[in-house]
């Protein structure tokens, strides 16, 4: 029953962030400083630093407290 719980939130997550980056709220993405962008005009590089590090800490972030709090701490 846990397992389904969890999937139902996940869910529910995963559409919530979708509409917010479907209204725009996140055009700010892979444009932070410290994002590499090269374009030529054959071929582009894109490389998102910053945007990573920004995913990565607030991904850490999130899954030390959902442990957390489903660990009881």
């Amino acid at each position: 029953m846990r397992v389904g719980n969890v999937l139902i939130g996940l869910g529910l997550a995963l559409i919530v962030i979708g509409l917010l980056v479907r209204l725009g709220w996140f055009s700010w993405f892979g444009r932070l400083p410290g994002d590499i962008r090269i374009e030529g005009e054959r071929s582009a590089f894109y490389a998102p630093i910053t945007s990573m590090i920004v995913v990565s800490v607030v991904g850490s972030v999130l899954l030390n407290v959902f442990l957390r709090l489903f660990r009881g701490e």
